[in-house]
């Protein structure tokens, strides 16, 4: 399951999944974004269901995960991916306090959410893979200024990745964080030296990982990168 997956990053990890012999839930909060999302892919020969998901919403995270259980019985991969960005020429000095709450919201306990609804599902059948889709702006080796709220809702999410880790390391559910770089998207811009499927490809191996793969670390392209 991919959250935020209309567009862009997400839609394109849902893609590769696809590919991968994957079925796929694409969830986003634009049911009909999400579900011509959704149809696009199908058409591509892909296994891929729509589902409307707000990780803000505590009500519709419920309902996919039921949606999810009762339909395929079990979730083998969540990728976090929905995320927002809403102060990118804010100072800390002067930001506003209810829009970092909602970054927060989105980008860190949209992530919590997730995980507290699909890991009893995946504790019973003794396997997951969490990917949180993070960013280069809030590893602590690049922190600065400029959009403060994501910057601090990527760090926390880092945080996060960490210590769900270390609470699962006796388990076969392996969490990861990583980093897509700075990729076309709306989010992004048409600048962006890198396409969808450079962003994607990292997050797409995290939730293929063997059991022996890497837990509780941070990537880019495949490569360790700093938190």
């Amino acid at each position: 399951m991919v959250t935020g997956a209309s567009r862009g990053i997400g839609l394109e990890i849902c893609r590769q999944l696809g590919q991968a012999g994957c079925t796929v839930v694409l969830t986003a909060r634009d049911a009909q974004r999400g579900g011509k999302a959704a149809a696009t892919l199908r058409e591509e020969g892909l296994e891929v269901s729509f589902h409307p998901l707000d990780v803000t919403d505590p009500e519709t995270v419920r309902a996919t995960a039921a949606f999810v259980e009762g339909t395929l019985g079990r979730l083998d991969a969540l990728v976090n991916n929905a995320a927002t960005s809403l102060d990118p020429r804010a100072t800390l000095a002067t930001a506003d306090l209810d829009v970092v709450r909602r970054t927060l919201d989105a980008n860190f306990l949209g992530a919590l959410r997730c995980c507290q609804a699909f890991l009893p599902l995946m504790q019973r059948q003794g396997y997951g893979r969490i990917v949180n889709v993070s960013s280069g702006r809030g590893s602590f080796s690049k922190l600065a200024s400029g959009g403060p709220s994501y910057r601090i809702s990527k760090a926390v999410l880092n945080a996060f990745t960490v210590i769900l880790a270390n609470e699962l390391k006796d388990s076969n559910i392996l969490v990861n964080a990583m980093t897509p770089g700075w990729v076309r998207t709306h989010l992004g811009g048409v600048r962006a030296p890198r396409s969808t499927a450079q962003g994607a490809e990292t997050a797409v191996w995290l939730a293929l990982l063997a059991d022996d793969g890497p837990r509780g670390k941070f990537f880019k392209d495949r490569e360790e990168f700093p938190w």
